[in-house]
């Protein structure tokens, strides 16, 4: 039995692959749009290879109203939407903040003004821990002050939740969910679906990935003199799979009115920090791999420190994260060997 129609913008992204995987298997069935600047349409493949179910898939950009209206008048019966679209390096929001305000803010905009003309009940908001910048206790919750941010992207997540919140209170008819990640690693385990940005990696794990692979000569460690144990950032390091599910779980509770509450907001991460140079040392255990890196100086609007204290989401939601680090960095490499093996990367 279907259980309903989820758009999933973003859909063929990393996160969002792994989502639908969740939500099909779950008995949903679920729509992606995508515009494919950070992903790759063979995604879709690969979640029909995992799933036996192939999502149905549009490659539009959010931010394109006309188009965005064209599939919500083909696919009248969506019920609920994760919005994953954005553009999401912490690093490059600082060299192009314009474009992270016009994709990021935009193409919400576009989906809130949408949703009831369409009967649309509820949204998922993939928002960020940057929302709390370096927060005053560890770990945070839900009820840390939101700090200015250090990053125009950091920003973009500050300012869509405060458009969330404010159209919720307008007396909107539909609800919503604002899920803070940490940060996301690994892969699926069939190696089937992984994270795969176009061009160099912003994100930390497959840049690892691909210096131990030999596609990028070395690693750069962004600054060694911050106020932790070994000098490096500290970051809590989320796998993507646990990460996936929390939203099927937040989709059901949406959908199914367990929730008083229109706006509900919850942290998902482990509770654990850790270090830069902890997680290299982690991944050379994990997969026998050395890797080839060097300290270099601080990046602009990088928080020092930051971990989840993710009990509400414990006890609200009833969702843990699962998996072991080990484990997870075994699943970024095993899925980096596949790319190789398919000669993609």
């Amino acid at each position: 039995m279907v259980k309903g129609k989820i758009l999933v913008t973003g859909g063929a992204g990393y996160i969002g692959s792994h989502t639908t995987v969740e939500l099909q298997n779950a008995g949903y069935d679920v729509v992606i749009v995508d515009n494919l600047s950070n992903s790759n349409a063979d995604v879709i493949d690969g979640i029909e290879r995992i799933t036996a179910k192939r999502p149905t898939f549009y490659k539009n950009d959010c931010n394109d109203r006309v188009a965005m209206r064209k599939v919500f008048e083909q696919e009248k019966d969506i019920c609920g939407i994760i919005h994953f679209a954005a553009s999401k390096a912490v690093g490059e929001s600082v060299q192009k903040p314009l474009l992270y305000y016009r994709n990021n803010i935009d193409s919400l905009l576009t989906l809130m003004e949408l949703m009831p003309e369409f009967g649309v009940k509820g949204i998922v908001f993939s928002s960020s821990c940057t929302v709390y910048g370096q927060p005053d206790i560890l770990p945070v919750d839900e009820t840390a002050p939101i700090k200015p941010a250090l990053s125009p992207y950091g920003n973009t997540k500050q300012i869509n939740e405060e458009i969330i919140k404010d159209t919720i209170h307008s007396g909107v008819d539909y609800k919503a969910v604002i899920l803070r990640y940490f940060n996301p690693i690994g892969a699926h385990p069939s190696a089937e679906i992984g994270e795969l940005p176009n061009g160099v990696p912003q994100n930390l794990i497959p840049y690892i990935t691909q210096t131990a692979m030999g596609i990028r000569k070395e690693l750069s460690v962004f600054g060694d003199d911050y106020n932790t144990p070994d000098g490096s950032c500290i970051r809590d390091y989320i796998n993507v799979v646990d990460l996936a599910k929390a939203h099927v779980i937040a989709v059901d509770r949406m959908l199914t009115g367990k929730s008083e509450e229109q706006v509900e907001v919850f942290n998902l991460g482990t509770g654990r920090g850790v270090s830069v140079l902890e997680l290299i040392n982690a991944f050379e255990a994990a997969t026998g791999v050395k890797l080839n890196y060097k300290i270099v100086g601080r990046r602009e609007g990088d928080i020092e420190k930051v971990w989840a204290n993710p009990e509400k989401a414990n006890n609200v939601l009833g969702w843990v994260a699962a998996e072991k680090l080990e484990d997870t960095l075994a699943s970024a490499w095993k899925w980096q060997v596949k790319l190789r093996e398919r000669g993609i990367m």
